[in-house]
């Protein structure tokens, strides 16, 4: 058997930038364990599998190491490789996923993600959190998954240098977002994820379904462009519209190729 696959530079306007994601569009559903297995050998951040026609497809996200159940990058990467390859006619398609149904429509060059907003509650710092960080926050917030960690600069962010063993044992079942106002952006952000098997995210579409409600009510306002400070960083536009959040971004593919099975 032989599969298509494609890798995308997500969020990025150039090759070599952004979030490099894999997308293996399939004719029927493959088991969980044959999809994480590629996903390893891909060794990317993000390997989705889109399965569907007529705009509308199924989505599963898997890193190296686990299945997630909400990527944004790697669904940008997939609706690219639907714009362009599989149905190039259609201006928006739907994802049915893990996290309930998605959406992404494109204006020229610039594809925008409709996502979910996450609520995170406000919690308290722990000298666990600051030694895995290496920060002292000015405000921490946390689910689940997640802490979401303020800090006063950009410089703050780019600064940080996470302890990935001591992040993963805080037993979040991701990691940790790090964010300041930007200096020539509305906010930055870093995203550390050792609980799904990815220390660091260069760029993070999902990390917006959290960010965006609380930078609404720091800075009052639903609009904002956000760049991720990682090495290959990246710029997101992003806008909170009631319960859901709208990301948007470019794409750049970077290869073509086929995936040989027994």
């Amino acid at each position: 058997m032989k599969l298509p696959i494609y890798q995308v530079d997500a969020f990025a306007s150039q090759r070599f930038r952004g979030n490099p994601a894999a997308v293996v569009p399939v004719t029927e559903p493959l088991s969980a364990s044959l999809m994480q297995s590629i996903a390893l050998e891909n060794n990317l951040s993000e390997t989705a599998f889109v399965h569907g026609s007529d705009g509308t497809y199924s989505i599963r996200w898997f890193t190296p190491t686990t299945e997630v159940a909400l990527c944004g990058h790697a669904t940008l990467a997939s609706a690219f490789i639907v714009f362009q390859h599989l149905e190039p006619s259609l201006e928006s398609v739907s994802f049915t996923s893990a996290s309930g149904p998605l959406s992404v429509t494109r204006d020229r060059r610039r594809l925008t993600l409709n996502f979910p907003a996450i609520h995170v509650p406000e919690s308290t710092t722990s000298p666990e959190l600051e030694k895995a960080l290496g920060v002292v926050p000015s405000q921490v917030y946390e689910d689940d998954a997640d802490h979401v960690v303020f800090l006063e600069s950009e410089s703050d962010v780019l600064d940080v240098k996470p302890d990935f063993e001591a992040l993963r044992a805080l037993g979040k079942s991701i990691g940790a977002i790090v964010t300041a106002p930007g200096d020539n952006v509305d906010y930055v952000c870093r995203y550390f994820a050792p609980g799904s098997g990815v220390n660091e995210d260069p760029v993070t579409g999902s990390a917006q379904c959290r960010l965006a409600p609380l930078w609404a009510q720091h800075l009052g306002t639903s609009e904002f462009v956000c760049r991720q400070v990682s090495t290959r960083g990246g710029e997101l536009h992003v806008r909170l519209a009631g319960d859901r959040v709208l990301i948007g971004g470019e794409c750049v593919q970077y290869l073509v190729g086929e995936i040989e099975l027994d």
